[in-house]
């Protein structure tokens, strides 16, 4: 299982019946497929830089997931074909990030540490 950051931008003018049916779709689309839903965060309405799909607003959040790669493939294709949402982003965290152990690689060799000739008196 790999950890995932998904951010996901819905139309501000939702209600929140429907912005909490998106997130609800969502979660039941990752534990569908084998994967554990974490935290979700929600930022609510934020004004964006530039015009998106004519609209100057949306309504922010961020989830947490641990999945398989095929999980987070559907989680994505429920995504674009959403209507309510306007963008969304799936990031696989780095270990080091989601607070998890690297894992163990091969022992490396020690360094050859060449002499100095200076250090020698040569």
């Amino acid at each position: 299982m790999r950890p995932y950051e998904v951010m996901v931008i819905l139309d501000a003018s939702l209600e929140e019946d429907a912005i909490r049916a998106v997130l609800d779709r969502a979660t039941e689309v990752i534990r569908a497929n084998g994967g554990t839903p974490g935290r979700v965060d929600r930022w609510g309405k934020r004004r964006f830089a530039y015009e998106l799909h004519h609209r100057w607003e949306g309504y922010y959040v961020l989830m947490d997931a641990t999945a398989e790669p095929p999980a987070m493939a559907e989680l994505d294709r429920m995504f674009h074909l959403a209507d309510e949402v306007i963008r969304h982003k799936v990031v696989r965290l780095p270990d080091k990030v989601a607070g998890r152990a690297a894992r163990p690689s091969a022992p490396a060799a020690e360094p050859v540490v060449e002499a100095d000739a200076t250090a020698n008196g040569a």
